[in-house]
């Protein structure tokens, strides 16, 4: 086991090592002359990643997505959404079949060192939680002692679930599954008592079931789940970009500028605005991007705080308040450095 464990480890090593050496300053370069961007997300989650009933991709994720594309190619429309299953997300990233993945991924020490993963900012702060049918009776998480648990495999859910049971000194049984759609049908059929998942995850699932009234999200959150969109080892230019593509979602909602009132701004006298919106062109000359790289930000796809209303807030089926997701400035983490 040892001996094989060892090759896997190496494995993994060489394909992140090879990975950094193709693809070391050359997404961007990559990206325009393809003509297209390729984002890895989630094949279908509610608020995050899924395609609508005509196939059109919408969610948080794929909001972010166009942004990049925004940014990078002054085109939002300009991107390729590729499924992934939480099994296959970090070896695609690994081998460049995707630029960038953004598929509600927990920023965690292993991943970040091990997987040849660089992670963003959070896009997200969420925590796992637990989804239960009401006819099971309880209203707490530990009275889920001897529960049967329908789970998918590698996933940060999994290892919490473990780590809550053996907390709590209690026993659960697990059926896994590959993907979360597999879950949730299994839930559903009887499988299993319980389903564990971000509680972003969990009320998506919620709201899919035929009757939504006879479940209930259990109040524990049992982890802190940033979740966050992640490049490869190696493209310090593409990191750069990346980072300061979702920071440019943020500062815009700090600014109070919007898809709708960003023009107004273009004759701002106000330095930040003046730097943010590419008037003063140095942040884009600096990215390698067009000056107006942010004002296309904003212009087509909007700030964060629009994207997040849009997709998850209280006035879409997932009705989320913002919770930790609001700006620094109203008791929240979302926060960017200065553009300057």
């Amino acid at each position: 086991m040892k001996r094989l464990m060892t090759i896997l480890v190496t494995l993994i090593l060489l394909i992140t090592l090879t990975a950094a050496l193709s693809f070391a300053g050359g997404t961007l370069d990559a990206v325009k002359k393809r003509g297209y961007l390729v984002v890895g997300c989630n094949s279908g989650q509610a608020g995050f990643s899924y395609p609508d009933s005509k196939g059109v991709w919408k969610g948080l994720d794929v909001d972010f997505g166009h942004a990049l594309a925004a940014a990078v190619l002054g085109d939002k429309s300009k991107v390729k959404y590729v499924p992934l299953t939480s099994t296959q997300r970090f070896t695609a990233l690994q081998s460049g079949e995707i630029d960038i993945l953004a598929r509600n991924t927990t920023h965690t020490a292993i991943r970040g060192i091990s997987l040849g993963a660089n992670f963003l900012t959070p896009i997200f702060y969420d925590g796992t939680g637990f989804l239960v049918s009401k006819a099971l009776k309880v209203k707490s998480a530990k009275e889920l002692d001897g529960a049967t648990f329908c789970l998918v495999p590698g996933s940060t859910t999994e290892m919490n679930v473990a780590d809550y049971f053996a907390q709590h000194k209690m026993k659960y049984k697990q059926v896994l599954f590959d993907s979360n759609d597999e879950v949730n049908k299994a839930f559903l059929n009887g499988r299993c008592d319980c389903i564990a998942g971000d509680r972003s995850s969990v009320a998506g699932s919620r709201i899919a079931t035929p009757n939504p009234d006879a479940y209930m999200v259990l109040p524990e959150v049992i982890s802190k789940e940033p979740l966050a969109p992640a490049v490869r080892h190696g493209d310090d230019q593409w990191f750069d970009i990346a980072s300061w593509a979702l920071w440019a979602m943020i500062n815009a909602e700090e600014l109070g500028i919007t898809s709708e009132n960003v023009d107004s701004f273009l004759k701002s006298n106000n330095p930040k605005v003046k730097r943010f919106l590419g008037v003063d062109p140095k942040i884009g000359k600096a990215l390698g991007l067009d000056p107006k790289w942010a004002y296309n930000i904003v212009k087509q796809v909007g700030n964060y705080g629009e994207c997040y209303e849009r997709n998850v807030g209280p006035n879409t089926p997932l009705g989320l308040d913002r919770g930790l997701n609001k700006l620094w400035s109203q008791g929240g983490l979302m926060y960017s450095p200065p553009f300057r």
